[in-house]
């Protein structure tokens, strides 16, 4: 993930009107003590959970994805005391925003991130590499199999254990992986008495270091099959065995795949310690936008930074993608589509064509309409494509300001090279180049 300075844009303010019906609506509410954080279905209907029940259910019960009910807004102030915390200093705070001190105390919590990195190879966990023309690259590779899935998928597994061991229960774990995710979980929960793993493996399409790391694992809670298809061909199985609830409650059945909202509430870090490290100074009245660029698969990560911009943080997103472009499609064009096939790259973790966390992005973007949600998806599992509506445009309150700002970093033999700014369907996302020195 790398960052730099950007004069786009300044915090906005904007914030989301009450809804009605079915519909949930998201809100951002001013920092205060911590309580009770509750999740909503981004396809509404589902009843709302708390942490430890969207962390043991992955989906929604109505296929939907888990999002906080409300979230909190980071005043300047605290922006400024949080830039000086340590990366699992800052993991610890945003944890403590969203999940309730009844589940888990503070002082535990804080135990259990410490020891989530513990294993990391870099005492800053995640080093900041300063590169030329304001160019920086944020490192997330420090982790025990060198993927950036590590940093999530620690934490995650910590907060599982936690609760397994109150609730004397043990569970079984399902993830499909297009390569990083698999050997990063495993890893996460290897040894671990009160969970199984069972992780499916799509063969040919993840890079010889990957499969080795997966097949060789010695952990007697490890089970890695192979299997025909690709990554989203694989997604499709799994997502039909969640929508089997009375199967999964007889398997206690869960998924540590990024449909998984703690592992997206990790990943937020990534963004504020990029930007506390970034940015040119944190002195002055406003403080100065900087630009995130997000290599982007399930866009798992692209999601954690428009929830952190939605709580103030003020950087850009440009997502980072490759041949598998419908990423790109969908912010230049509102093409939200299928290609004909899935092309192999030498980033085999990004040949993704269903950037399932896309609908949570979608959620954000629609002012938390999960009816209008609900029928992009449903649309797009339907017939493998939609166009994007234009009433992505009519849930602003002050449309002057840019709260969500996506831009696009499409592939090609030359950085940026296919890149002009442009006008794109969505409000506050916009496609545009990146220079890189």
């Amino acid at each position: 993930m790398s960052a730099g300075p950007s004069a786009s844009r300044a915090a906005a303010d904007t914030r989301w009107a009450g809804g009605a019906g079915e519909t949930w609506s998201l809100r951002t509410v001013p920092l205060q003590a911590s309580g009770s954080m509750w999740y909503v279905s981004t396809r509404g209907t589902a009843p709302r959970v708390d942490f430890e029940g969207a962390l043991f259910a992955g989906y929604a019960p109505n296929g939907g994805l888990f999002m906080p009910e409300e979230l909190p807004r980071l005043g300047e102030g605290t922006l400024r005391q949080w830039s000086a915390l340590s990366y699992p200093g800052l993991v610890t705070e945003l944890c403590t925003l969203f999940i309730g001190p009844e589940l888990i105390p503070r002082d535990d919590l804080e135990g259990l991130v410490q020891r989530a990195f513990s294993r990391f190879r870099h005492r800053d966990v995640v080093p900041l590499s300063r590169l030329r023309n304001g160019l920086n690259v944020l490192e997330l590779w420090h982790g025990v199999t060198y993927a950036f899935k590590d940093l999530s998928l620690c934490c995650t597994a910590q907060f599982l254990q936690y609760f397994l061991e109150k609730r004397g229960t043990h569970v079984t774990v399902v993830v499909g992986t297009s390569g990083d995710t698999g050997s990063a979980a495993i890893e996460s929960v290897q040894g671990t008495e009160s969970v199984d793993i069972v992780v499916l493996l799509p063969q040919g399409h993840c890079t010889k270091i990957q499969e080795l790391q997966m097949t060789t694992a010695q952990g007697e809670n490890v089970r890695v099959f192979g299997v025909e298809g690709n990554s989203d061909e694989l997604d499709q199985p799994i997502k039909a065995l969640f929508a089997d609830e009375a199967f999964v409650r007889k398997h206690n059945l869960m998924s540590l795949n990024s449909i998984n909202w703690a592992r997206v509430l990790v990943q937020m870090a990534h963004h504020f310690f990029a930007y506390f490290r970034c940015a040119p100074s944190l002195d002055g009245p406003l403080l100065p936008p900087v630009e995130v660029v997000v290599p982007t698969g399930a866009a798992g990560n692209l999601a954690a930074g428009c929830i952190a911009q939605k709580m103030g943080l003020p950087i850009r997103l440009v997502a980072a993608v490759n041949r598998n472009d419908v990423i790109h499609r969908a912010v230049q064009r509102g093409d939200f589509s299928l290609s004909e096939t899935v092309h192999p790259t030498l980033a085999s973790a990004m040949d993704i064509q269903v950037p399932y966390n896309m609908e949570r992005i979608f959620w954000l973007l629609s002012g938390s309409d999960s009816q209008m949600t609900r029928a992009l998806m449903e649309q797009f599992e339907r017939t493998g494509g939609v166009s994007l509506p234009k009433e992505l445009q009519s849930k602003r309150e002050d449309r002057r300001e840019r709260e969500t700002s996506i831009g696009c970093l499409l592939h090609a033999p030359y950085w940026g090279s296919s890149l002009q700014p442009g006008h794109v369907p969505w409000p506050g996302i916009e496609l545009g180049p990146l220079s890189m020195g």
